[in-house]
């Protein structure tokens, strides 16, 4: 019972955290507009995304641009995409691989090793798509740090974290630590002994005594 509440904990954290990696790919706010070296309040937010870039007004306006060309744009940028895409499908396929392997499905119920078997391998599929989004989130995060601490970058085009990263990040963890818990759930190998051999039973004595 206790390992059937740690599968079921472990699906639920992993369905949490690949739902957190489709908002956070859908959100904006991949990096703001640093304001550490302006002198003047501004009356809007600038910040971008994966699919486009947004303009917040302090009215509440807020005016968005899909990026036109997929082959202008940097090269980070395109992997990141590729990979939190790749890291929203593998998770689509855990979810249907360890919804079969779940105890609590009436899926497999006559084969018990080959329904834990597949939980496992939902839960596998759980920890690569968590790697993959936790990679693209990584690898965008430090190129938002090379640009900010690089001295060329001009004062204006400097960019911090913004909330999709974060997201991200908890989505890439959720995922890893379902996954991981999905993967507690291995049958463990029985030994098997030989049939212990009955031994022969002796005669029953005749109650007659021969000299």
């Amino acid at each position: 019972m206790a390992n059937a509440g740690l599968q079921l904990l472990g699906f639920i954290l992993a369905f949490l955290g690949w739902i957190g990696a489709i908002v956070s790919t859908a959100l904006p706010q991949w990096k703001i507009y640093s304001y550490a070296s302006d002198n003047i309040v501004t009356a809007q937010a600038i910040y971008e995304g994966l699919w486009m870039s947004c303009v917040s007004q302090s009215t509440g306006q807020i005016q968005c641009k899909v990026f036109d060309s997929l082959l202008n744009l940097h090269s980070t940028l395109q992997a990141t995409r590729a990979l939190m895409v790749i890291g929203i499908l593998l998770g689509l396929i855990a979810i249907c691989v360890a919804t079969v392997g779940m105890k609590c499905m009436k899926c497999l119920e006559d084969d018990e090793v080959q329904k834990m078997r597949m939980a496992v391998i939902g839960g596998v599929i759980f920890l690569i798509s968590g790697l993959a989004v936790l990679v693209a989130t990584a690898w965008y995060g430090n190129r938002i740090v090379q640009e900010f601490y690089d001295p060329m970058t001009p004062v204006n085009a400097r960019y911090e974290f913004g909330h999709a990263l974060f997201t991200g990040w908890a989505a890439a963890s959720l995922t890893l630590l379902g996954g991981a818990l999905l993967c507690c759930s291995c049958p463990r190998k029985t030994t098997s002994y030989p049939t212990p051999r009955p031994y022969p039973k002796p005669a029953p004595s005749s109650g007659k005594d021969y000299v």
